[in-house]
């Protein structure tokens, strides 16, 4: 049976949803910060409106011991939108949280180790969608969002939309790279988009509304790297963070 406490949470969480949306945040971030509420909701038996400072103390503290510093901030943001935007409340713990400063460098692959990416990529969408991270220099969402309008062949540049920091930008587009890509355009024809669904295969590929699955693209980039026995810290970003090819 429902309480009153649900029911007024479940309204709340709703409002927290249509903010995240008019405040034009990234999916991703929309998703964190719907997610945030709903862990502590069930933390507190979404009775969360009036939490104390001490109650938040020991929610982050539990939280910190089971899950990543980035996880625990993006919670803590999305908690204090939720105060602000949803219960119009000022945050009662300024300060709380404080993520130890790190700088890593990413790794970098050699030419030599995207060439072996490359070939024991068997899967021709992948392993164009490889190159072209690698080229291009591009993000994982990035590459995925990228459409065949996107593609400015005359001036040699590529448009990349909603890239960090919700900005667009543009990149030089290699001749090896256009070249792939127009090949590649003629396997699937999709007229929107340059690296469509592969769900029901090749014939639906003209006709995909969505790119390629990112947990997909994931799961192959990872396999790859380790058949090729590279022992890069993040295999998933192996292609994007390197220095395009000369």
């Amino acid at each position: 049976m429902e309480t009153l406490s649900d029911s007024k949470f479940k309204q709340n969480y709703g409002r927290h949803l249509q903010h995240l949306k008019l405040k034009g945040l990234q999916p991703k971030t929309i998703d964190a910060y719907a997610r945030a509420i709903r862990r502590i909701g069930a933390r507190f038996d979404h009775q969360i409106d009036s939490l104390s400072e001490q109650q938040l103390t020991d929610f982050f503290t539990e939280l910190l011991a089971s899950h990543s510093w980035s996880a625990v901030k993006l919670d803590l943001y999305g908690l204090k939108f939720y105060y602000e935007h949803v219960l119009r409340k000022p945050w009662v713990a300024p300060g709380l949280i404080k993520p130890p400063k790190s700088q890593r460098l990413p790794d970098i692959i050699t030419i030599e180790e995207a060439r072996r990416i490359f070939a024991a990529t068997r899967v021709l969408s992948y392993r164009v969608f490889f190159f072209t991270l690698y080229s291009l220099g591009l993000r994982l969402g990035e590459g995925l969002r990228l459409q065949i309008g996107d593609i400015d062949a005359v001036r040699a540049r590529v448009h990349v939309r909603d890239a960090k920091g919700n900005r667009d930008r543009l990149v030089p587009l290699p001749q090896a790279t256009h070249q792939l890509l127009q090949r590649f355009w003629q396997v699937h024809r999709n007229p929107v988009l340059l690296f469509p669904s592969r769900h029901g295969g090749l014939k639906s590929a003209a006709t995909a509304t969505t790119h390629m699955d990112r947990g997909g693209v994931q799961t192959t980039l990872h396999q790859v790297v380790e058949v090729c026995g590279l022992k890069k810290r993040s295999p998933r970003t192996a292609c994007a963070t390197a220095m395009p090819p000369t």
